[in-house]
């Protein structure tokens, strides 16, 4: 396959950043995306040209880490997969293909296709934990009894990865998904009813100190999510929002 690409390049946070093309040729069908990426940035660094940043860690789907918006799709025009899943099969010989980082005042870019996604740890850290108790009266886990629905519903919330694609996704760069998932998870077990109402509610007032628009409803998170996570899970965060703002 002989392909175009478009690539956005800038060279930090500070400085104006433009799409740059480039040609790439003899890809494999059976490459990852992020495979053709280095065959790219092997090209350059042969040409002594500065290879292109982007974001990559497990490449299995796991970490998150590779967030691209390709074609104006986070992490491309498949479904329930990261961009380090997608195959470069779902491309056609001579296609143009668009590459920019993830778009949200929230994510500021850091270079080229890379974007400070740290917001989220600050989500997480303001109240997606539960308390430990250390005092010698632990109880076994495995002794409390949970309802099947809700573990697999909490295990199912579990699952995101963090990748950001909900944000860019949303026409809002709302980060209700992620939030919701990571209150679901917690709300769903009796180890997190401790917690549950000042989790909520400081979780969800730091998603907007970091400038995360508001949910619409629009659905596109939930088709754009690798991992399928509900919009069941805003709705349930909604209710526990309600719920703690009246106590």
């Amino acid at each position: 396959m002989n392909l175009t690409l478009k690539i956005w390049r800038q060279k930090n946070a500070d400085t104006k950043g433009k799409a740059v093309t480039y040609q790439v040729a003899d890809i494999s069908p059976d490459m990852s995306f992020l495979e053709m990426m280095d065959v790219l940035n092997e090209q350059l660094i042969e040409k002594g040209d500065e290879p292109v940043a982007f974001d990559h860690d497990c490449r299995e789907g796991i970490c998150g880490s590779c967030n691209l918006q390709i074609n104006g799709e986070p992490h491309g025009p498949d479904r329930g997969v990261t961009t380090c899943q997608l195959h470069m099969r779902k491309f056609k010989d001579g296609d143009t293909i668009v590459i920019e980082p993830f778009r949200a005042k929230a994510f500021p870019v850091i270079k080229d296709l890379v974007v400070d996604r740290s917001a989220f740890d600050r989500i997480q850290q303001a109240g997606g934990y539960i308390s430990v108790n250390t005092s010698g009266n632990t109880q076994d886990a495995n002794s409390i009894p949970i309802e099947k629905d809700h573990a697999d519903m909490s295990f199912y919330a579990a699952t995101c990865i963090g990748c950001g694609a909900c944000v860019a996704a949303c026409k809002n760069a709302s980060a209700m998904l992620f939030t919701a998932a990571k209150v679901s998870q917690f709300s769903l077990l009796p180890q997190g009813e401790v917690e549950a109402d000042r989790r909520v509610l400081q979780m969800v007032e730091q998603m907007d100190k970091e400038g995360f628009g508001n949910c619409t409803n629009t659905g596109a998170c939930e088709i754009e999510c690798p991992k399928g996570i509900s919009l069941e899970n805003i709705a349930r965060m909604n209710r526990e929002y309600l719920k703690a703002s009246v106590k």
